[in-house]
């Protein structure tokens, strides 16, 4: 009989499930999109929240279809943004109450986690190059529309140990590219689409003043930059590409910052923003880059179903 560990994440834009083995691959990765309306770039808690309650039982039932029958050896689950004292969503109550649920109908035990570091677990995974990510101190770059942050990273037993050393002192990137995109006539949430238009853009790189100063940024006046942009010369693929180049420059400069600060260790870029294909080629020319796969960059509880094994082997361990 196999050995499963089931992961649950219900973040504000995501319903997610997913099962890792006994050996640590992810053999299945479920999610449900929350529903967002047309011209609207995000959701209110309570619909959130609403919104994953209506989608765990179908994707719960998919769960068991993965399962069918075999061994749940521990259930594990996000239960906040962050590992920080006073962190808190109440969309993640949701997740709770599915993995109590699921976890006493399989007889199996409940482990806590957070969003955060499920995020770095996933991205470590889908770099192919976790073993060794994990084998010493690395950075990690979560952006997406909730976070922008450089953590350093150092693994401690069965977790990490994260310090929040870079960042964004106002929105976050994956916000300036949902506003920006809902601006020029996209769907929310615009993230691919609009990297669809700065792939299709073939003039120069429009060079533009970033705002960096101790490994944290200001964004908020990109939005203004790129709809003035667009008011001027009305090509949405040169907003587009400008809008991405300025957030690779600027998470570059946030890097350098950190490594001369901190040191020069491994960047491990993960979160829905770094989905994105668009910016790879030339932070990968800078930095010790490692990108987390697009399936594990956006919301997803893969980290968190290998975040429950990596606890279970370290407590066998002990």
């Amino acid at each position: 009989m196999k050995k499963y560990y089931v992961g649950f994440d219900t973040s504000n834009y995501t319903t997610s499930v997913a099962v890792a083995d006994s050996e640590g691959r992810i053999v299945a990765n479920l999610k449900r999109p929350l529903p967002v309306k047309s011209g609207e770039c995000g959701l209110r808690q309570s619909d959130a929240l609403f919104a994953h309650i209506k989608n765990l039982p179908s994707i719960t039932d998919e769960l068991s279809e993965v399962i069918k029958g075999e061994s749940v050896a521990a259930v594990g689950v996000s239960s906040k943004p962050r590992d920080a004292e006073g962190s808190y969503m109440p969309c993640f109550l949701a997740g709770v109450a599915a993995a109590h649920s699921f976890a006493a109908a399989v007889g199996a035990r409940v482990s806590y986690h957070s969003h955060q570091n499920g995020h770095i677990m996933a991205a470590a995974y889908s770099s192919g190059r976790a073993e060794y990510l994990l084998g010493g101190r690395f950075m990690a770059l979560h952006v997406s529309g909730g976070t922008t942050e450089a953590l350093l990273v150092t693994p401690r037993g069965a977790s990490f140990e994260v310090e929040l050393v870079g960042g964004t002192r106002d929105l976050n990137a994956g916000q300036i590219i949902d506003r920006v995109g809902v601006s020029l006539g996209l769907s929310f949430p615009c993230g691919k689409a609009l990297e669809e238009l700065a792939l299709s853009y073939s003039g120069g790189h429009r060079k533009t003043r970033i705002t960096v100063r101790d490994g944290f940024c200001n964004l908020s006046g990109l939005e203004n930059m790129a709809k003035g942009l667009y008011e001027k010369n009305g090509d949405s693929a040169e907003v587009a590409a400008f809008v991405f180049d300025f957030i690779r420059d600027t998470l570059i400069e946030i890097c350098r910052q950190t490594a001369e600060k901190y040191g020069r260790v491994p960047v491990l870029f993960g979160g829905g923003v770094m989905s994105n294909r668009y910016m790879r080629k030339e932070i990968s020319s800078e930095l010790e880059a490692y990108f987390s796969e697009p399936q594990f960059s956006a919301d997803n509880a893969a980290g968190i179903a290998l975040l429950c094994r990596r606890e279970s082997l370290f407590s066998s361990e002990v």
